[in-house]
């Protein structure tokens, strides 16, 4: 039963107690952690100190939550290496989930002067607009929007991107191979439609990938996409594989 003494908190010794139960795996990887109730019971302690013991389990990456189902421990399954270029549905179908995609915008629009440098196009050129949600086994892990040259793929705006992987679509039927990719990565907190749509609270922090990825068109490298990539972060984990020279 946790008591507070030598004034350390209630809150904390909570932590700890949990923080030792997945050391040790008596609660494992994407198990549900014990209810507020039970937890109130068998520590003795208040609703408020068992959620902000919870919440910041949730913030040092020891738990996540899934709205209106309970808050689970983190695991480490779920990882992408940084220097890979690999789509989002071959990265989650590797980690033994189930990919789904929901298109929520494709367009074609005038692009802009920042986007046109980006892609080495002329600034009055179209470009086609992919706005989707990534889910794995049925949780929103991510919202990707592409932008992509018009003139390098006439048609797309036929396909059905929620059922179709953009990189196979763009190999397959245009014949580009993908080379290289020049990204930026930053944290960034969770606002607006992205925070909605990724099931998360405003404020949240998130992942934003910036990239520019290259590929062969015509035997000549050129920057076939652009797109910003905002990940939740209790859903996913990155890693480097470094070798020392």
């Amino acid at each position: 039963m946790v008591t507070a003494y030598d004034g350390v908190p209630k809150y904390y010794r909570l932590k700890r107690a949990l923080v030792e139960r997945i050391n040790e795996e008596e609660l494992v990887e994407d198990q549900k952690i014990p209810s507020e109730r039970v937890l109130i019971d068998e520590f003795n302690v208040s609703r408020i100190t068992v959620r902000k013991a919870v919440d910041e389990l949730v913030n040092e990456g020891y738990l996540y939550k899934i709205q209106g189902k309970g808050t689970y421990v983190k695991g480490t399954k779920a990882k992408q290496d940084l220097f890979s270029i690999t789509s989002c549905t071959k990265d989650i179908l590797a980690h033994g989930m189930e990919p789904r995609r929901k298109t929520l915008t494709l367009d074609k629009m005038r692009t802009d002067r920042k986007r046109s440098r980006q892609l080495e196009i002329d600034p009055n050129d179209d470009v086609f607009l992919l706005d989707r949600i990534y889910y794995a086994d049925d949780l929103p892990l991510n919202r990707t929007i592409a932008y992509l040259p018009a003139r390098y793929f006439p048609g797309l705006e036929k396909h059905d991107f929620s059922s179709q992987s953009l990189y196979e679509v763009l190999e397959e039927e245009y014949g580009v191979q993908i080379t290289r990719a020049k990204r930026t990565i930053e944290a960034v907190l969770a606002q607006g439609e992205t925070a909605k749509h990724l099931q998360v609270e405003e404020g949240k922090p998130i992942i934003l990938f910036r990239a520019v990825t290259y590929g062969l068109v015509n035997r000549k490298e050129v920057p076939i996409e652009t797109f910003k990539c905002l990940y939740r972060t209790d859903q996913f984990k990155f890693y480097i594989d470094q070798v020392r020279q």
